[in-house]
């Protein structure tokens, strides 16, 4: 059976805007951090490098639930708050694939979100194919998106 990869990212003084919230834009940042957690290092932990080499984003949309404050409440001197992003493959195509997620301020859903990547060739400057072993890797993550309304 599939899983979701879990992530925990800390929150930094820089990803808040006016209000003391994450500005909307840094949720692409966490996001950012997460996706690359997932496939850069575990997918070289799988023996895949390949996306290191070259993926590009063709398209997100994001979600936002519920504000997410700083939480000084759940710091310590040794560490900044952090949000909990759990991310999944919710579909697999020849030359594309796309990875939803779901940010948690504690237990509480924040944000969902989806982005559509492709593999790409730098040094050729041009899109690629999944190779079978990124099918692979990508398949041990693959989930239903989850239904609209529900709580992860």
């Amino acid at each position: 059976m599939s899983d979701r990869f879990v992530y925990h990212c800390t929150l930094r003084w820089s990803d808040l805007d006016a209000y003391g919230h994450v500005n909307n834009s840094r949720f692409l940042t966490l996001y950012e951090e997460a996706r690359v957690a997932l496939m850069f290092a575990g997918g070289r932990a799988w023996g895949v490098g390949s996306f290191a080499e070259g993926v590009v984003i063709a398209r997100h949309e994001i979600d936002y639930l519920r504000p997410v404050d700083y939480a000084l409440g759940r710091a310590t001197a040794d560490a900044a708050p952090t949000v909990r992003i759990e991310l999944w493959v919710e579909e697999i195509r020849t030359a594309s694939f796309t990875i939803g997620y779901e940010l948690y301020d504690g237990e509480v859903l924040a944000s969902r979100a989806r982005s559509v990547l492709v593999p790409y060739d730098l040094a050729e400057k041009r899109l690629r194919r999944i190779t079978p072993e990124e099918r692979t890797f990508l398949s041990t993550y693959a989930l239903p998106a989850p239904a609209a309304g529900e709580a992860g």
